[in-house]
Parts: structure tokens; C-alpha cells; sequence
């Protein structure tokens, strides 16, 4: 683990976390209420749940059986120990994404369920492209800024780097809308989702680049109301332990009907 890079200052994280709002964690309420969806649907009772999250108040109620953990660089999981795991909304601040998957693999019981929901790469695209142009404009340079999250297709090869079986990862866009950049950023900050990268400017930012900002968001992407919208992109990625219980994919060529007679269409060769 301490040859991982270290992208994110857990220090500082930890600290904007500490200083979270439980009022403003609509995103954690949201994955919340989508893993119990996926759940739903899932033919299998599970006796042994651990939840991965930095804010654990918001699971306890919903599983209130469940073994809860903190997303650290090494997770306090017991090996098989557990036939669920949820990794909430924190995959996106990981230093080793893959780590953390396999990690929740070993944990699981063979069959068992591993179901991760975070942030991924069209969260606050806005927001990253008016603070670029705004900085480059004003001080002729680009410093890190905005979290660098996954995106989905990224996402989907980890899972099966990490050895799970039946992976799938899909996502879905949600959108806030604020007054004004001020009202966003503060609104981010009461969630604990600041700036926390390693590599962060740790020196005060010219009041130009936000004024700018303020302007270029508007102009680009201000709704008919005058409100600036916020995307932030729910990633959900599911993936189970190997079992030899498991359904299998068959061998090509090994099919014993054709496609197109289960569909009554008329097959036609392509051309050479």
C-alpha cells in the first residue's frame, strides 16, 4: 500500500468530512435509497452485511445489523467474513480504486454480493470547466482543483481486475441547482467534498479567478430561471464472489438453435 501514489491528502479529507453537515448529504441519502433499490431485486436473503463509508450514520437505520467500516487505505474486513458489502460513496476519494474492490472481494463469501456506489466523471463538469477556463484566463496557469473521478468504462474494467464474477456498472446523472458559484461551493464544502488532492494550491486563489468563473458558469450553463445546475454523476458497480454455483457463459459454436429461428426472421449472410 505504500507504494500507492498518493493523489489524496486523507488528512485534509478527514477534515472536510469533520466538518460535514448531516443536512446537506442528499448524495449519501440518494445512494442509500438506490443500493436498497438494487436490492430489492436481488432473489437472496444476505445475513452478514458490512458497509464501507465515511458517514456511517446515514446506513444505520436502514441496516441496522450491518458491520460498519471506514473507507482506509486498508479496510477492516475479516477475510469471508461477510455475504454483502456495500462501498458507499467513497470509491471516488480512494488512493488504490482497484485496492479497495479487491479488498471487498476477499471479504465475501463465495456467491456473496459486493455493490459500491460513487462519483464518477461527468460530476460537476461544469463546475470543472468554468474554473479552468476562468484560472488559465486570469493567471495563465492550471492548478488541481476538482477531484479527477473514474469514469464508468474504467470503473466496469476494475471490477473485473479485481476478480468478481457477473460484473456490471451503470450509471446515472443527477442535478442540483443553485443560486449562484458561491451557493454551489458552499454547498459542496457542507457535504465534505472540497478539494482534498494532494497536489491542491495551498495558497489563496485570486478573487479574479472566481469572479470570472461566476460569469463564464452563467453564460454557459444558466437555466431560463437564472439557477446554475450541478451534475453529479452516480456510478454503480456490482459484482459477485466466484462460486462454481454461479451460471456459466457456454462455448462458442456450442448452441444448439439458431437466433434468428427463435426471433421467425430470415437469416442473411454478409457480403465477403
Amino acid at each position: 500500500m505504500t507504494d500507492t501514489p498518493q493523489l489524496i491528502d486523507r488528512t485534509a479529507l478527514a477534515l472536510h468530512r469533520g466538518r460535514a453537515d448531516p443536512d446537506a448529504l442528499f448524495l449519501h441519502h440518494s445512494a442509500r435509497d438506490e443500493v436498497q433499490d438494487r436490492l430489492s431485486f436481488v432473489k437472496k436473503s444476505f445475513s452478514d452485511v458490512a458497509i464501507v463509508t465515511a458517514f456511517p450514520a446515514i446506513w444505520a437505520d436502514a441496516f441496522p445489523n450491518a458491520t460498519i467500516v471506514p473507507d482506509d487505505d486498508v479496510l477492516a474486513l475479516d477475510p469471508g467474513g461477510f455475504d454483502l458489502v456495500i462501498h458507499a460513496m467513497a470509491l471516488h476519494w480512494a488512493n488504490d480504486p482497484v485496492g479497495q474492490l479487491i479488498q471487498c472481494r476477499r471479504a465475501l463469501r463465495p456467491d456473496g454480493l459486493s455493490l459500491t456506489i460513487c462519483l464518477g466523471g461527468q460530476t460537476l463538469s461544469e463546475l470543472r470547466i468554468t474554473l479552468s477556463e476562468a484560472e488559465i484566463a486570469e493567471t495563465g496557469g492550471l492548478s488541481p482543483r476538482i477531484l479527477p473521478m473514474p469514469e464508468i468504462r474504467d470503473l466496469g474494467a476494475l471490477l473485473q481486475r479485481a476478480g468478481f464474477a457477473l460484473p456490471v456498472a451503470d450509471s446515472m446523472v443527477m442535478t442540483a441547482e443553485y443560486r449562484d458559484l458561491l451557493h454551489l461551493m458552499h454547498d459542496l464544502r457542507r457535504m465534505g467534498e472540497t478539494n482534498a488532492l494532494t497536489a491542491r494550491l495551498r495558497k489563496p486563489v485570486r478573487r479574479a479567478v472566481f469572479a470570472r468563473a461566476a460569469v463564464l458558469y452563467t453564460d454557459h450553463f444558466a437555466t431560463k430561471a437564472g439557477h446554475l445546475p450541478a451534475s453529479f454523476e452516480m456510478i454503480s458497480l456490482t459484482g459477485w464472489a466466484p462460486s462454481d454455483t454461479q451460471p456459466k457463459p457456454l462455448r462458442p459454436g456450442s448452441a444448439q438453435a439458431r437466433l434468428a429461428d427463435a426471433l421467425g426472421a430470415k437469416e442473411t449472410k454478409l457480403p465477403d
